[in-house]
């Protein structure tokens, strides 16, 4: 069984993959542009919901990768030996 510490990274790469794809969900461009200001920076970015979005996603992508491999024993070869059918 893989230790904690190779659990926890495995979640922080599918937490970050996870990200770059719903920072672009929900964005605006402001109506009023300022000097100084870049046109393609949205208006209200909504990080904090953004972020809690992409833990659940990532705790179910996580889950279930853990539970595929660990509880019901499967590895990558054996994915392997499916493709191979």
């Amino acid at each position: 069984m893989s230790g904690i510490i190779t659990q926890l990274f495995m979640f922080l790469v599918i937490w970050w993959l996870t990200l770059f794809v719903v920072l672009p969900w929900g964005v605006r461009r402001t109506e009023a542009q300022e000097e100084g200001h870049d046109p393609g920076a949205p208006a209200n970015p909504m990080l904090l919901k953004k972020a809690l979005i992409t833990t659940g996603i990532a705790l179910a992508i996580w889950g279930t990768a853990f539970v595929v491999f660990h509880v019901l024993g499967f590895s990558l070869l054996d994915l392997l030996d499916i493709t191979r059918l």
